[in-house]
């Protein structure tokens, strides 16, 4: 009697403690949205935006993903849905992707409140055929983040994007309203000198007329082709014990080979192997194995099945049927498959978003360097950009770091975005150095 008291008294009291943790929670969020019909049986699913805010969203405990997933897409009223993904952490710290097809309890395992970020999960491998301003605006946005921190970019090209981001955030430039000092409020690249602002102020100029929407397709199209565009990194050690950098793009895996030279890839444990036929010096196919190690086996999955996907959503026109579950006794393998619409797909689909309007999300803004503190620098070159080799001045004050406004950030300790790329030469040096180690190079006197 005294257990079965015990067992319906804890029952109950747990019920409270996360009945009470959930309304936290909800109250933390900057916008929550509540579960319909009973709320006895329910979960609660934190994400962070883009933008840095927060949602809160209560969801029936055996829900999906795909209902937590559609949950923030219709209240970001995205229409082009299959470009993002939500991403969490397990408890190795390893990234994964919300699979829309199982159970969120059974994949996000640290909860309640279960923890998420949105994320772009693939990058248009032709902007043009993007038709919603809001997932170009979107993209744009997210780039010139990652562009300001991690991806490398010449000195011309990052003016030229720079110049477009302003463009598409603040319209055409009046130099009445617009000084040179406005500029300086933004971080597009992490070396940013005053040379470098005053390029991107002239080429700002040269942007009168555009939309913001034209601005940000023309930023999508010249930012296609940087090396580091759209790459998702992963860091292998190969045969020689060295790290080295895999990215997975649309047309391939970035240093090794493109798609349709891949005739099997697979994981076991931590052990990945790629499978390539490749023609050699008389026209005849060599078949080469690729061995990837990882430090846990939870990453080689995760790698593998970002493959399939990446494989999946640009180079077919429509994802893989699943087999019957009945199909057979004995499986051998992950039974995974991606389950959304592939980027053909998404550009043939003509729905329309409830609204025909949106705010644009505000970049975060610097303390401005003014014309007291700047150094000598360029502005007698008539607004000709400065080489690369360009040094920032020395005399030139350093200018505060803090953002004087900006959203809340959604970055974390435990959130893992692209990784940069490892020192050293070209992606060619990088492929040969690669292929060396597994005997694929020779060098010829």
């Amino acid at each position: 009697m005294l257990s079965f008291l015990r067992r319906t008294l804890g029952r109950r009291s747990a019920r409270k403690a996360a009945e009470r943790a959930r309304l936290r929670e909800a109250q933390r969020a900057n916008t929550h949205i509540p579960a319909a019909g009973d709320t006895k049986n329910i979960i609660t699913c934190r994400v962070s935006l883009l933008d840095g805010t927060d949602v809160s969203v209560d969801l029936p405990k055996k829900a999906k993903g795909e209902e937590l997933f559609d949950q923030i897409m219709y209240h970001l009223d995205i229409v082009e849905k299959d470009y993002f993904g939500l991403r969490f952490m397990d408890s190795a710290q390893v990234p994964h992707w919300l699979d829309v097809t199982k159970s969120i309890k059974k994949q996000v395992k640290i909860g309640p409140p279960y923890c998420l970020h949105m994320r772009v999960k693939f990058y248009s491998s032709e902007p043009n055929n993007l038709h919603e301003e809001l997932t170009s605006a979107l993209l744009r946005s997210h780039l010139s983040e990652t562009l300001s921190s991690r991806l490398e970019c010449p000195f011309d090209v990052a003016v030229e994007l720079a110049a477009f981001s302003l463009q598409a955030e603040l319209g055409d430039c009046d130099p009445a309203e617009h000084s040179l000092d406005l500029v300086s409020e933004f971080r597009f690249v992490p070396e940013q000198t005053e040379e470098m602002e005053v390029a991107i102020y002239n080429g700002w100029k040269e942007c009168r007329g555009q939309s913001p929407a034209q601005a940000e397709i023309n930023y999508l199209n010249k930012a296609k082709w940087l090396e580091m565009y759209g790459v998702d990194m992963h860091m292998v050690k190969a045969r020689d014990g060295n790290e080295y950098s895999l990215g997975l793009t649309p047309t391939g895996v970035l240093t090794l080979c493109f798609w349709p030279k891949i005739t099997r890839l697979d994981f076991k444990k931590n052990k990945l192997t790629l499978v390539v036929v490749e023609d050699d010096e008389q026209g005849k196919e060599q078949e080469h194995t690729f061995v990837f190690r990882l430090d846990h086996p939870k990453a080689c999955k995760h790698l593998w099945k970002c493959a399939v996907e990446h494989h999946a959503f640009f180079r077919l026109r429509g994802p893989v049927q699943k087999g019957s579950a009945r199909s057979g006794f004995i499986r051998m393998g992950s039974r995974f498959r991606y389950s959304g619409k592939t980027e053909y797909q998404t550009t043939k689909a003509n729905k329309a978003r409830r609204s025909t309007s949106f705010e644009r999300r505000p970049s975060r803004r610097y303390s401005r360097r003014t014309m007291q503190n700047r150094g000598v620098c360029g502005t007698h070159n008539n607004g000709v950009s400065p080489s690369k080799e360009t040094k920032p001045s020395h005399s030139r004050p350093p200018w505060s770091a803090v953002p004087v406004s900006s959203p809340p950030s959604a970055q974390s300790s435990v959130e893992i975005e692209t990784l940069p790329r490892s020192p050293g030469g070209s992606q060619s040096e990088k492929r040969r150095q690669f292929l060396q180690s597994y005997g694929l190079f020779t060098v010829h006197n």
